[in-house]
């Protein structure tokens, strides 16, 4: 149960909308270093919280959990907001560095509030070695996902193809923001009724 709601957060498909702008301006095998880069600091992240996510929230920092998704529900919004008005080049900017772009991929695109949720769930649920593998296989799914897009994508020949298909996946990606933004509005919304036991 967990690997698929951590899959389904995570929406490999939703990702590789939102990456279409670094896989146009990279070389293949640029994208999916950066993409294995990404993979891999959203790995350790999530594992860091797996480890010690409740004692942070509330040991460390004293926050309540709620407040955090909150937090995350309005991010969320913000950026399906300007997704949607703005296209895809206001997330993700290309940079010089390709481990700062691979960071800014990770953090929030794979690695969210709604991500760190599941994972500390992921803790209360399974024991050690379980949650550290379930962690293992959703990242590799989710990677191994989006090597397949991009391998499809690469696939096909004639640039009047290549353009429809670029033309429809920013036309998906527009309209995938209405879906992560009601995402977002819906964490919002979880987290205050939580707070107020409504």
């Amino acid at each position: 149960m967990s690997i698929v709601e951590l899959i389904v957060m995570l929406n490999p498909f939703a990702l590789f909308l939102y990456l279409e702008p670094i896989r146009k301006d990279l070389d293949h095998k640029q994208f999916i270093r950066v993409i294995l880069k990404a993979s891999f600091i959203s790995l350790m992240i999530c594992y860091a919280f797996f480890f010690s996510g409740e004692f942070l929230f509330d040991k460390v920092f004293a926050i309540d959990f709620e407040s955090f998704r909150v937090f995350g529900g309005i991010i969320i919004f913000s950026y399906a907001y300007f997704f949607i008005v703005k296209g895809q080049r206001a997330l993700i900017m290309i940079k010089e560095d390709l481990d700062n772009l691979a960071s800014e991929i990770a953090l929030p695109f794979m690695v969210g509030a709604g991500t760190i949720s599941l994972t500390i769930l992921t803790s209360y649920r399974h024991s050690t070695w379980i949650g550290v593998l379930v962690l293992l296989i959703v990242f590799s799914i989710n990677f191994i996902s989006i090597y397949l897009l991009t391998i499809f994508r690469n696939a096909i020949e004639g640039k009047r193809l290549k353009t429809a298909y670029d033309k429809n996946m920013e036309i998906l990606l527009r309209l995938n923001g209405f879906f992560i933004g009601a995402i977002g509005i819906n964490m919002i919304l979880t987290g205050i009724k939580n707070m107020f036991g409504l």
